[in-house]
């Protein structure tokens, strides 16, 4: 377990590198001794002032009352793009890039649908 500058303790944390973009799943306590998890969203941008990189982030908070909801909402949308939009598109194919592409977890298991029970 390792303490953030908040002084929140990220328990589990597994990084998905897409692209341009990176996400991070990380696993958070709270000083009463509760859990949530962080959703970040992270680009790489060019920043033209410095002719530098910046990065810019998005975070989702979600806590423990709202997993099953969301999980739910997540794969019956990622479903209805499958089945309903894209039947003719073989997904499979996209595993093979996963494999290849680096997601990293301390520790993890990689599924390919999120559950919680």
């Amino acid at each position: 377990m390792e303490e953030n500058k908040n002084g929140r303790e990220e328990i589990f944390s597994e990084k998905v590198k897409a692209g341009k973009r990176t996400y991070f799943f990380d696993v958070k306590s709270t000083r009463s001794n509760d859990y949530y998890l962080t959703i970040t969203e992270s680009k790489k941008r060019y920043n033209k002032d410095d002719e530098g990189f910046t990065y810019e982030k998005h975070k989702i908070f979600l806590y423990k009352e709202d997993f099953n909801k969301f999980v739910e909402a997540l794969n019956n949308t990622v479903n209805h793009v499958k089945n309903e939009l894209m039947p003719g598109v073989d997904f499979t194919q996209f595993d093979h890039e996963r494999e290849e592409a680096s997601v990293e977890a301390k520790p993890a298991t990689a599924e390919s649908e999120l559950k919680w029970d």
